[in-house]
């Protein structure tokens, strides 16, 4: 592989890296913690207030992915009766309301973050100034605005078919089941 295909793939995947990462931080802090206080009797009063925002950040992280994924819940019941081509310009015409509204977001989250760092605000336990854990915001609406780009980009001007990770998987069943269980 070279440099630029390297590159390629943590830029099309790094929500998910991210992701990964921060679900197995959370997951493993909260198993010290647990053990920490049935077994040795000790609180770690700092590692809920960290799983949390690691929690929360996963959250945000995971909306960025699912948008790259096309996996954002959609009513497209409607688009039955309409061509592909009619059907994925309506959705990119609700896709454009979607970025509008990032934007804003964006907007207002940087306003909340100049505020907090004038005036801060800091987390209980571990004593961060809040601003720095609302960061998330900028940067998970600023990435999902750049995946429904992409994706826009990819089925609109590509012509690459996005389809929703969960159909595929239906779909492989389907296969798997209309060719008698074996692998193709």
């Amino acid at each position: 592989m070279t440099v630029k295909e390297i590159a390629k793939k943590v830029f099309d995947n790094i929500e998910s890296y991210i992701c990964q990462f921060l679900l197995s931080f959370f997951i493993i802090l909260l198993f010290i913690q647990i053990i920490s206080r049935e077994v040795f009797s000790v609180n770690i009063s700092w590692g809920e207030e960290l799983a949390r925002f690691s929690f929360v950040w996963f959250v945000f992280f995971g909306a960025s992915y699912a948008a790259r994924l096309a996996a954002h819940n959609r009513v497209t019941f409607q688009f039955r009766w309409f061509s592909k081509k009619t059907a994925d310009y309506i959705e990119a015409f609700a896709d454009l309301i979607w970025i509008v509204f990032n934007i804003v977001i964006i907007h207002k989250s940087i306003f909340l973050i100049r505020s907090m760092l004038e005036f801060p605000y800091i987390s209980p336990t571990l004593g961060w100034s809040m601003a720095y854990v609302y960061l998330i915001f900028p940067i998970s609406f600023t990435l999902m605005t750049i995946r429904i780009i992409q994706v826009n980009y990819l089925k609109i001007v590509k012509g690459v078919d996005i389809r929703d990770p969960d159909k595929i998987d239906v779909d492989v069943e389907a296969d798997a089941v209309g060719d008698g269980g074996g692998t193709r």
